[in-house]
Formats: C-alpha cells, sequence, structure tokens
C-alpha cells in the first residue's frame, strides 16, 4: 500500500501512520506527501511538458502547500510548506460558535455544555459550510435542540455566504504565510509558477479560491477532483513501485529540517 500523509507531519507522525496501516493488515510500501500525490495526478498525462506547479491542499484538520517542478515524467518537489493544525473543522467550528453564541443569546442557555446538542450543531455547520459553497444562504434548521422552562426549543437561522466569509476570513489568511514561505523557499516568485491546482474537500469554499486566486495572480487549476486527486497520486505511486507505471520519478523533500539532539534538549 501507498499512505499520504499531510506535507508537513513530522517523522513520527509519519511513523505512526505507517504503524497504522500496519496493525490494518496493509504491506506499507511508501508514505508520500498528499499535495506531491496531487501533482502526480495532475501531471501524469502532460507528457513532456516542464511546468512549475503550486499545489494549495486545504484538507479537513491539515493544511499543507507544496511547489514542483514537472517536466519528462519526473515529479521534482521544490519546497513544502503548512500548517497540521488547520482545516475544514475550524470552518465548522466558526459557525457553530456563532450558532452557540446566538442560541445563548435568545435562549439564556449554553450548548456547548450539551454533547448531544454540539454533535448535532457540527452536523449542521458542516452541511451548511457545504451548501454555501453552491449557493449564497443557507437555512439552519435543528428542531428540540434544547428545552427551556415552557417547554422545547428550537434553533432556527439563515446564514448567509457574506456572513460565512466574515467569520471565517482570519483562517483563510492564515493559509497566506506558508504559500509566501514556501515559494521563498524555491527560490520563486508568483510569476514563476505556470500552474495552481487546489486539493482536499475545504479548497471548494468560494473565499478559498478568490484567496489563492488574489494571491497568486492565476485562476487555480479544476482539471483534478479535489477530493479524489491524492487517492488518485496514491495509486499512481503504488503502479511505479509494482512497475506497471513507467517513465515516473518522484523526487520529494523533507518538510522539517533534520538534526541531532545534543544536551540540554538543544537542536545542532
Amino acid at each position: 500500500a501507498v499512505i499520504t500523509v499531510p506535507a508537513y507531519f513530522n517523522d513520527s507522525q509519519r511513523q505512526a501512520t505507517k504503524d497504522a496501516g500496519k496493525i490494518a493488515g496493509l504491506n506499507v510500501q511508501r508514505i508520500i506527501n498528499e499535495p506531491t500525490a496531487s501533482a502526480l495526478a495532475y501531471g501524469l498525462d502532460k507528457g513532456d511538458k516542464d511546468e512549475k506547479i503550486l499545489v494549495y491542499d486545504l484538507g479537513g484538520g491539515t493544511f499543507d502547500v507544496s511547489i514542483l517542478q514537472l517536466g519528462d515524467g519526473v515529479f521534482e518537489v521544490l519546497s513544502t510548506n503548512g500548517d497540521t493544525h488547520l482545516g475544514g473543522d475550524d470552518f465548522d467550528n466558526k459557525i457553530i460558535d456563532w450558532l452557540v453564541a446566538e442560541f445563548k443569546k435568545d435562549n439564556n442557555i449554553d450548548l456547548s455544555k450539551d454533547k448531544m446538542a454540539m454533535q448535532r450543531l457540527k452536523d449542521a455547520a458542516e452541511k451548511a459550510k457545504k451548501d454555501l459553497s453552491g449557493v449564497t444562504q443557507t437555512q439552519i434548521s435543528l428542531p428540540f435542540i434544547s428545552a427551556g422552562p415552557n417547554g422545547p426549543l428550537h434553533l432556527e437561522r439563515t446564514l448567509t455566504r457574506a456572513q460565512f466569509d466574515e467569520m471565517t476570513a482570519d483562517l483563510v489568511a492564515k493559509t497566506k504565510i506558508p504559500v509566501e514561505n514556501a515559494l521563498k523557499d524555491a527560490k520563486l516568485t508568483n510569476a514563476d509558477i505556470d500552474k495552481v491546482i487546489l486539493n482536499g474537500g475545504s479548497t471548494r469554499t468560494p473565499a478559498v479560491q478568490e484567496a489563492v486566486k488574489q494571491w497568486t495572480g492565476k485562476d487555480p487549476d479544476h482539471s483534478i477532483n479535489p477530493d479524489e486527486a491524492v487517492a488518485l497520486g496514491a495509486a499512481i505511486q503504488g503502479g511505479v513501485i509494482s512497475g506497471d507505471v513507467k517513465d515516473v520519478v518522484l523526487l520529494d523533500v523533507t518538510p522539517l529540517s533534520l538534526g541531532i539532539e545534543t544536551m540540554g534538549g538543544v537542536f545542532t
């Protein structure tokens, strides 16, 4: 099996993923970075075309950005950066916090103390987020979410895309620094990038797509499904290992610095 991990995972996180694969009965042949896998999926049919691509990968719990050079079947990672604690769940939590605050304001009841109510809020928040990728407003309706002295209480709210964009603007902005750092580490500018690929379900959010377009000056490429790209890339790498896929070479990088721990826990 080829297993993919967020590009900014450290060695212990990668080893834990590998161990989990073994426990599940898989013969783990290789661990590859998710943005690298999506680049494989994107570039397999590009033949000899020489391109530098930026992969912006915003998943459920992590964010990565990688810059790769493609050409003659060689996929070389020039740099990678990211945040292992930023993803779609954080966008959901913004909606949950807003719903909790609105309900408390109306009914003076704190839903965050009620585990069952919070699970319903989580499901509703995720659905609302997905809806707002296609429509400009969505209705959140949670009947019997709690009870007061006068009987059951219901939660009814309309959330607009503009409200959602405003409450998540800081999260989108947090992804800009890793993009800039990845370009700097690769010694490139926006002008050097030929294509921008979006990966991960959270990149379906219109505000994310617009921000990436503004930062890079390029319309993101939508030729591959952001939900399937990583799995497709992992399958291609599996084909390379088994010999079924020829003329593809993957050259990845270590995302974090390597060093030796000396006395006092000093990194040298």
